[in-house]
């Protein structure tokens, strides 16, 4: 019996998945969770090239140090120790992965999609993305440098 062609799709999906290389960020206050670790795909290399008109997968690994009802997510393009909100398709944690209530001491895997828009200048900066809870403490918060280009 040959495998379905959702059989095969997920099982490229995994393989992608396990390629994926977890990156080096920087924790930038987490202080109701603790990260474990961050994949952005595809990015073989940091700092990252997103190009433009391009999505990119997310995938944050991290474990909850509160109960909490929801999570939102705050995702900044930093210059200059400036944030300029930078807006995604989904900033609820709840229907990103995230299997809410939160409860204390258990991982979860946030995943949500990073969409680079054609009109977006050609910049280095950094991404900085941020999981808040239902009192808006920081679950997670990391940043990764990028480079947006063409």
């Amino acid at each position: 019996m040959a495998p379905s062609p959702l059989a095969l799709l997920l099982a490229l999906g995994a393989a992608a998945t396990a390629l994926a290389e977890p990156l080096r960020f920087v924790d930038c206050g987490s202080k109701d969770g603790s990260i474990q670790e961050v994949n952005v795909s595809p990015c073989p290399t940091q700092p990252c090239q997103l190009h433009k008109g391009t999505s990119y997968s997310i995938n944050v690994t991290f474990a909850s140090k509160i109960e909490s009802q929801g999570s939102k997510a705050r995702v900044y393009g930093e210059m200059l120790h400036v944030d300029i909100p930078f807006p995604i398709p989904e900033p609820d944690g709840c229907k990103s992965g995230i299997q809410c209530p939160i409860q204390k001491g258990r991982s979860y895997s946030y995943l949500n999609k990073l969409p680079v828009k054609s009109e977006y200048p050609s910049i280095k900066l950094i991404v900085k993305w941020e999981l808040v809870d239902d009192q808006d403490q920081m679950l997670f918060c990391w940043k990764i440098p990028v480079q947006i280009t063409s």
